[in-house]
Order: structure tokens, then C-alpha cells, then sequence
């Protein structure tokens, strides 16, 4: 091949290249989208959990929605009240209060008193084993199957599995919700952490069958309403919920409860 047209295909190529460059510089700074200094400030000041807790898909986008008025400051409730307090101060703002809240999971039937239907040997998995005939092993349809799903999508290890049930540890946990969203049995729940009286049951079964098949499990005898001075305790599709905007933690629930689906969690 002739050198002067091996020189000139390298000078073309060049040319373009140096071309199609300077044009892709003009379009990006006169295409440019101005972004406020406020949201890299504000997403350096979050835990980088990308949990989604926030309701957003991740901290980039919940820090943006912040700067652009679309979420409170407090919005983060992996981060807690010393992450509320350096987004508001970035925002010029006054920090609100973030409520202390933890995980928690209602169900007691551990090995020892609930019953199973039949032996699993599936995947270690307890969306899989929802799937199989009476939604699990349990005998209790809505009691903890004990897989370990919630401790998988626990992103904090808060989560340990303890005699066949999952079991909490509320030192570790950020409230996230990911094991809520986990649980094919709905037995999670957030719940405010000062509230040491809860009600360690999911069970939506009559009281008969829900005794047959766990002694700790809620037999939807009203007691507890009645030992209630505050009506702080209602029942849903015959189980107890206690409303802890009325209560008091007396721990009469407690006492009145005959078989223990009632108790007190101390942190």
C-alpha cells in the first residue's frame, strides 16, 4: 500500500475524531442539565444503605426528592435522628423528630409448641415452602416457617433464627422493612420501639384450631380487652391488636391473657 495514502486514511480518521470530540463538548455544555449542589451535600449525609425504607429506589433518588421538596428530611429512618439532623441542617431546616421503631415478629411457635404438619426438606427458603399444601410445614398457617428468608434480606445481620422462629435484634435493626416485604406470612411488623407489650401472635384461625395447633397462639378470647382500662386492645378477624397511641404498657393484657400470646419484650 502506498505510504501517502496510509498517511491520509490516519489523518482522516484523526480529523474525525478530533471533530466528532469538539462536537460532543459543545453538545454536552449547551444540553447540560444543571444539578444543585444540595443533593450531593444531602446524599453524603445519608447511610449509602440503598434500602428503599425511604420510599424511594435508593439514596441518590430520596436525596434529590429532598432538595426538591418532595421529602422530609426525616425521611430516613436507616440513618435515625443524627441523619435527620445533618439533612435538615443542610437544608436550613429544624430537625423534626424521627420516632424510634424496630422490626417485629408475631409469632412465638417455636418448635417446642407448635405443631407441624409434615417434615420440609425443600429450599432453605420460606417463599417456597409457602407454596406447598398448607403454605408450609406449620400446622399454623400464619405462623413463622423459620427459612430464614427475612435473614437474607436483612442487609444489618439484625435478624437470627432461634428454635424454628425468626427473632429480632433490635440493637441492629434500622427499620428498613425489607424483612416485611421478605415474609410470605405478613407475620413483620414495624412497630414502635418503646412498645414492650405485644401481642406474639398472627393467627386469624378460630380459637379451637388456633389452639390445636400452637398452646402460646391468640385464641381471640377478648380477655385482654376486658383486663384493658385504656381500650387500647381491638380484635381483627378474631386477633388481638393493641393501638399504642392509648397504651400504657400497665401490662394487664399480660396478666389476663391465658395462654401467653400476650407479653412483655424488654430491650
Amino acid at each position: 500500500m502506498d505510504i501517502n495514502t496510509i498517511l491520509f486514511s490516519g489523518l482522516s480518521i484523526g480529523g474525525m475524531g478530533i471533530i466528532f470530540g469538539l462536537g460532543l463538548g459543545i453538545a454536552a455544555k449547551r444540553f447540560a442539565v444543571e444539578v444543585n449542589p444540595l443533593i450531593a451535600d444531602v446524599r453524603e449525609a445519608l447511610p449509602s444503605a440503598n434500602c428503599g425504607a425511604c420510599g424511594y429506589a435508593g439514596c441518590d433518588a430520596f436525596a434529590k426528592a429532598v432538595v426538591e421538596g418532595d421529602a422530609k428530611s426525616n425521611g430516613c429512618p436507616v440513618g435515625g435522628q443524627s441523619c435527620a439532623e445533618a439533612v435538615a441542617s443542610i437544608m436550613g431546616e429544624e430537625a423534626a423528630i424521627v420516632a424510634a421503631t424496630t422490626a417485629f415478629v408475631k409469632c412465638k411457635g417455636t418448635c417446642d409448641v407448635a405443631k407441624e404438619k409434615y417434615e420440609y426438606y425443600g429450599v432453605e427458603d420460606c417463599v417456597a415452602a409457602s407454596y406447598l399444601q398448607g403454605k408450609g410445614s406449620k400446622q399454623c398457617t400464619y405462623g413463622c416457617l423459620g427459612l430464614g428468608s427475612c435473614v437474607k434480606a436483612c442487609m444489618f445481620g439484625a435478624i437470627d433464627i432461634v428454635d424454628g422462629v425468626a427473632v429480632i435484634n433490635e440493637e441492629k435493626c434500622t427499620s428498613c422493612g425489607m424483612c416485611v416485604q421478605a415474609c410470605p406470612k405478613d407475620i413483620i411488623e414495624i412497630i414502635p420501639s418503646t412498645a414492650s407489650v405485644r401481642v406474639d401472635c398472627n393467627s386469624q384461625e378460630k380459637g379451637k384450631d388456633t389452639r390445636q395447633a400452637c398452646s402460646v397462639g391468640c385464641i381471640g378470647c377478648r380477655k385482654c380487652a376486658k383486663a384493658c382500662e385504656y381500650d387500647a386492645i381491638e380484635f381483627i378477624n378474631g386477633l388481638a391488636h393493641i393501638d399504642y397511641s392509648k397504651c400504657t404498657q400497665c401490662g394487664a393484657c399480660i396478666e389476663a391473657c391465658p395462654t401467653n400470646a400476650i407479653s412483655a419484650h424488654l430491650s
